[in-house]
């Protein structure tokens, strides 16, 4: 009896340790994966910051002519394009949803978002310029022979890098509200308020805004930060001197003299606070605001909404509009101004490209995104969630420092120039946008498939390489498409890391951006919206041959 017993403890407890051993090695597995990605930015952190402690370096950054118009410029371009993106977003959604016309929406914002920025730039660059097509289109009717004098004038404050901003940050906006509008517990309170008498824009102010607000606080916090940030549409479209702050550090870190790259340093800690001051700030105005928040009293409004915010149809077709422009340079002859058309179309620019940052761009985002899923799937299925904020971080702080602190960590260990450390700085900002992507269908998952598994006797990698991963195979597809966009668009990284050895279709793209023939700057640019146009067809595409003889999968 008493041997009996010793057994069964035994054995109760060795399955007890080989659960827990198993659990915790899953668990510390994870863990290792994401710090591989995200702990040797820490030393470059580190020695980034180590000339922030001079006062010498403070005091010549300060007295730098070019700050105060660089500050002003960058604080304009970044602060209206995120109001306007903002506004822009939310009034489509109040005026769309719920409706088919937002299932048409939905439907089409993975089109909208993988244009990457550089190319949209690119393409808007050719709708505003001077000699762009809206002013040869106004040309007809006003019988300009030349550019008018007034769109000639220099932008000193940033305003088309705002609008482009502001167009381009929607779309990602509206991909955040329909991750939430897609919600049940939202659209059941949707329909009660609607019940209950109140129109759309009661529903939406007195319901939905005060709890979607608070949840959209990291994407309107991404969209800011990026556009403090970033340098490709800066280039493009922003003044030139001085430029933006962002530029103006890129300048100073790849300058060979020390000391211009000790104020690049200081210049991007600067930027860090000033991102700090404005969330806290907003943050405080919020909380003011929740106050004085006031509960419906009761009225119901009958009239319809006016129609002439519907801003949906305007928006979609200006991206239409500048992918149309970038194919009719790539193929253009001659188009002397004022011509609304050139004079004729050849395939000879693209039989001219240069198709090597293509390639190069290819294998890069393709080994990005193989090496970011298995990484992404392992933490979301036996990492600790809780620090699920601490991987998002890259998303929304500026990418300035970050890059820098990269730049910083690959020189110190020799990798600067090499394809590992080129691969690792993309890393740092595609695992957070494929784990963001795939966390909502993570959780959504009904885990009712997994406890039968167990229970038929699977290994919990087993029943995930089997049951849940195959169910999942949607969401990863996408997370996968979305990673390969994120790494085709990388500027900063590729430059910094890849010190001017490997060329992206990004990088060559805003190379030509500076000067050169608009025809190679528009195949270029068309490339670079092929790659990650491409990964989302492929990610539609598969599933639905994988599932043809599936029905609950289809």
């Amino acid at each position: 009896m008493v041997k009996t017993l010793r057994l069964t403890l035994i054995q109760r407890g060795s399955n007890w340790i080989s659960r827990y051993s198993g659990r915790s090695f899953s668990s510390w597995a994870s863990v290792s994966l994401i710090a591989v990605v995200f702990l040797p930015v820490l030393p470059g952190l580190y020695w980034e910051i180590l000339p922030v402690l001079h006062m010498d370096i403070w005091k010549l950054f300060l007295s730098n002519p070019l700050l105060p118009h660089a500050l002003i410029t960058t604080a304009i371009s970044a602060i209206l394009g995120t109001v306007l993106a903002i506004i822009i977003a939310l009034l489509i959604a109040i005026q769309l949803y719920p409706g088919s016309l937002w299932l048409q929406l939905r439907r089409r914002l993975p089109l909208m978002l993988s244009v990457p920025h550089a190319a949209f730039s690119i393409g808007f660059f050719f709708l505003i310029a001077p000699s762009g097509w809206l002013s040869r289109l106004i040309a007809q009717v006003m019988n300009w022979t030349m550019p008018p004098a007034w769109v000639t004038v220099q932008d000193e404050y940033g305003l088309s890098l705002a609008l482009a901003l502001a167009i381009k940050e929607s779309w990602f906006l509206l991909w955040a509200l329909s991750a939430l509008l897609n919600e049940r517990i939202v659209s059941q309170q949707m329909t009660i308020v609607r019940t209950l008498g109140y129109n759309r824009w009661q529903a939406w102010r007195y319901i939905l805004l005060p709890q979607l607000l608070p949840r959209l606080g990291w994407p309107f916090t991404a969209v800011f930060a990026y556009s403090l940030s970033v340098v490709d549409m800066s280039i493009i479209l922003g003044p030139t001197n001085p430029p933006t702050l962002a530029v103006l550090i890129w300048r100073w870190l790849t300058d060979a003299d020390p000391i211009q790259q000790a104020q690049g340093s200081v210049a991007a800690v600067v930027l860090f606070l000033f991102l700090a001051s404005v969330i806290f700030l907003v943050r405080f105005l919020w909380s003011k605001l929740l106050h004085s928040n006031y509960y419906p009293n009761g009225k119901r409004v009958t009239t319809r909404p006016t129609s002439a915010l519907r801003l949906y149809r305007p928006l979609f077709w200006l991206g239409y509009t500048i992918v149309i422009l970038l194919i009719a340079w790539s193929l253009a002859g001659t188009w002397f101004f004022p011509a609304v058309l050139p004079d004729a179309f050849s395939l000879h620019n693209w039989l001219q490209a240069d198709f090597t940052p293509f390639s190069t761009s290819l294998w890069l985002a393709s080994a990005v995104c193989f090496l970011c899923l298995p990484i992404a799937l392992i933490w979301l299925e036996w990492g600790p969630q809780r620090y699920n904020a601490l991987i998002y971080i890259p998303l929304i702080v500026p990418a300035m420092p970050l890059v820098a602190a990269q730049y910083a960590a690959l020189l110190a260990w020799d990798l600067d120039s090499t394809i590992v450390g080129l691969i690792w700085s993309h890393l740092l900002w595609v695992l957070p946008y494929m784990i963001l992507t795939l966390v909502g269908p993570y959780r959504e998952f009904d885990q009712r498939y997994m406890t039968t598994a167990r229970a038929l006797g699977f290994s919990r990698l087993h029943a995930c390489l089997t049951v849940k991963w195959p169910i999942l195979i949607r969401p990863i597809l996408a997370s996968m498409a979305v990673g390969f966009a994120v790494s085709i668009a990388q500027y900063l990284p590729t430059l910094f890391a890849g010190g001017g050895r490997f060329v992206t279709v990004t990088t060559e793209a805003v190379a030509l951006s500076s000067g050169g023939s608009r025809q190679t700057l528009a195949v270029q640019a068309l490339l670079q919206i092929i790659l990650p146009l491409s990964a989302f067809f492929i990610a539609a595409l598969i599933p639905v041959w994988l599932t043809r003889n599936r029905k609950g999968l289809h």
